[in-house]
């Protein structure tokens, strides 16, 4: 795959340094940054994102996660892995992803599920790490980006 935009100069600054408030408030919400890494690379996997599963994997390696927790996200109900709040974490990234197939969305359940094992503050951050990683899915699956790199 070639990517689309061939002079990444271009990019605005002003984005770049709106990211990285939003990576900042995400690092303060008190998440461990393992299960933010889980998240970003669930939420790739389900968009088909190439570039950010292969960054996923690596910033999870980089910050504690397991081969065997990288590898197995994709199947986080049967696998032993997780935590049952990494799992309502997990659950509620895939939810809310989703949407875009039609899905119901987030349900009553996943939400009681995930208020039972993190503050308000915990899922402010989970919730704006699905939504950066769905907002970086989108831009890198319009311009092509290819896997191979990573950003952090």
């Amino acid at each position: 795959m070639q990517n689309r935009l061939k002079n990444k100069n271009t990019n605005n600054p002003d984005v770049r340094k709106a990211v990285g408030h939003l990576q900042k408030a995400i690092a303060a919400g008190g998440v461990d940054p393992k299960l933010l890494a889980l998240i970003h690379l669930r939420a790739s996997q389900i968009n088909s994102c190439s570039a950010c599963v292969y960054a996923s994997v690596a910033g999870g390696k980089k910050v504690g996660n397991t081969d065997e927790r990288l590898h197995n996200v994709a199947a986080w109900r049967e696998a032993p892995f997780y935590t049952d709040a990494e799992r309502a974490a997990l659950a509620l990234a895939e939810a809310a992803t989703r949407l875009q197939d039609g899905a119901e969305g987030v349900t009553e359940e996943i939400w009681e599920e995930v208020h039972a094992h993190f503050t308000e503050e915990q899922i402010g951050a989970i919730n704006l790490e699905i939504a950066l990683t769905n907002f970086f899915n989108r831009i890198n699956r319009t311009i092509k980006e290819p896997a191979g790199q990573t950003w952090g």
